[in-house]
């Protein structure tokens, strides 16, 4: 008889020991543009928005163009680095699978997406927010069936949340004549209505289980290099730095008022915009030797709104602010998630991980961009656009 008990109080721990085990690695999902794109897009056959082509990539593992719309990490990748979250494989990886899933997170971000439906249409193919947070409820259904409910909200509860959106609604919507937006709204009305909408959608992650959650703020719009050159005088557009800021303002707000209402959430806006304002204005004091024109550029046709095998790379990546015409470089993407780490005080999570690797001193040579592959996953999403 005690023989027969202790067994099964052995075989209770080790069935224990077996549905815990998903819990010991917190994971992380993002949901984002093309700032934290890792290769969505690359797989959405119509999409205008890819980073599918040299010189992409150039400074980040083999040096092939990998998805991400930069020549090394994004912020999501070095905070995560940094504080022992893996890096999670884009949704649309076609060797995505449940364990990697449990392993490693996902990545929903987007090329073109923004917060609102209509934001991006132009670019054809590309996930909305919204579309998004559909994709992850698949994914939540698809973990369910691996380790059963009660499981699998735990994993879902415990894990991190990047939300990082909100550029495009303005620079590939707003401020473009084609959209209607722009017509309808006036700059307060715009942003109420994406902080309306937003704070509906945060809503609808924390009822599917986002507790610790992060949305990133804007930086200085108006200065990336192609806000400047279809700028009359090269300068930063003070309309476009204007609405960020106001962005950034409604959206601190917004989230400390959702995380005081929501249950166990701990919801956090991280404010870059002062950190990158301060490079942009004096980039020697920070390393840099540029920071109104684009590392990777077509000589002097501008805007080259890609880059594109034929480009022209700059002497020292590491000294631009800025990669393309939209996008930071790796050394600026370091920097701004070296400084939302220090305002928030993130801590390590897992113990596992190294520190984020920086850029290979000798980049290889870019070679040619292959087709695609096919999703893995059985819940593969339709097209948007």
């Amino acid at each position: 008889m005690k023989l027969t008990v202790a067994w099964t109080i052995m075989v209770t721990t080790l069935l224990g020991v077996a549905m815990d085990g998903y819990d010991c690695k917190v994971v992380q999902f993002i949901f984002g543009d093309s700032l934290s794109d890792v290769g969505n897009n690359d797989r959405l056959s119509k999409s205008l928005a890819q980073a599918s082509l040299p010189w992409y990539g150039i400074d980040f593992g083999n040096g092939l163009p990998n998805g991400r719309f930069c020549n090394g990490r994004t912020v999501a990748d070095i905070i995560g680095d940094r504080t022992g979250l893996p890096r999670p494989p884009a949704f649309l990886d076609p060797s995505l699978t449940e364990d990697m899933i449990l392993e490693n997170g996902v990545n929903y971000a987007s090329g073109g997406g923004g917060i609102l439906n209509e934001t991006g249409s132009l670019f054809i193919q590309r996930f909305s927010l919204y579309k998004q947070i559909g994709l992850f409820q698949g994914t939540q259904e698809l973990i369910k069936a691996k380790i059963g409910k009660e499981a699998a909200e735990n994993f879902f509860q415990k894990s991190r949340y990047v939300v990082a959106l909100g550029s495009n609604d303005f620079i590939n919507n707003y401020l473009l004549p084609v959209y209607n937006d722009g017509w309808k709204y006036s700059d307060e009305g715009f942003i109420n209505y994406l902080m309306e909408t937003l704070k509906a959608q945060l809503t609808i992650l924390h009822g599917l289980g986002a507790r610790e959650l992060m949305v990133f703020g804007l930086g200085p719009m108006g200065c990336i290099p192609l806000q400047r050159v279809l700028s009359t005088s090269g300068e930063c557009q003070d309309k476009t730095n204007k609405l960020a800021l106001s962005f950034n303002q409604a959206g601190s707000k917004m989230l400390k008022e959702l995380s005081g209402n929501l249950p166990n959430a701990s919801f956090k806006f991280g404010d870059a915009y002062d950190v990158v304002d301060a490079v942009i204005t004096n980039p020697q004091k920070y390393g840099f030797n540029n920071s109104d024109s684009p590392c990777c550029s077509f000589g002097k046709i501008r805007p080259a709104l890609t880059c594109v095998p034929a480009s022209i790379l700059c002497e020292d990546r590491s000294k631009y602010v800025f990669w393309d015409e939209y996008h930071p470089s790796d050394s600026a993407n370091e920097l701004i998630a070296t400084e939302l780490i220090r305002k928030f005080g993130f801590l390590p999570v897992n113990e596992t991980n190294a520190p984020s690797p920086g850029p290979t001193v000798d980049a290889p040579s870019p070679g040619l961009a292959v087709d695609a592959p096919s999703p893995g996953l059985a819940v593969a999403p339709s097209p948007e656009g």
